[in-house]
């Protein structure tokens, strides 16, 4: 078993099951953890709380994970905030279009909710490729 976790993640995914268990597993580790179902909210909850870490999902209704992403990445005030696309996307290519979108690491579905608060740390210090 590993230790406490601490650090604020927004965790962004529309489907409330899923953002529901990764909410659950990430607070019950010590992570101080906020929500957004779509990548305008994303945006702007990013913008008023500063995480430390955003863990994205990129299939998102209206404005996708992808373009949530780069306005991150553009925005002078959140480009230094690790953002991680946690997604069922699995298809060649993907990785690597999560990766030019700005997203600092990728996680694939289904998620392996023993090794997420380990993941997370691991991008929280940087030591995760």
């Amino acid at each position: 078993m590993t230790a406490e976790c601490s650090g604020h993640v927004l965790v962004v995914e529309d489907n409330a099951d899923n953002r529901a268990l990764v909410v659950k597993v990430l607070s019950r580790r010590g992570y101080r953890v906020a929500e957004a179902v779509s990548g305008e909210e994303a945006l702007a909850v990013a913008r008023r709380e500063r995480p430390d870490l955003v863990l994205m999902d990129l299939n998102l209704e209206g404005m996708s994970g992808f373009e949530a992403a780069r306005r991150m990445k553009a925005d002078p005030g959140l480009r230094h905030v690790p953002v991680v696309a946690i997604t069922a996307y699995a298809m060649v290519g993907d990785r690597e279009r999560a990766l030019e979108a700005g997203c600092d690491g990728y996680i694939p579905k289904p998620i392996d909710v023993r090794r997420l608060p380990d993941q997370v740390a691991e991008y929280l210090r940087g030591t995760r490729p």
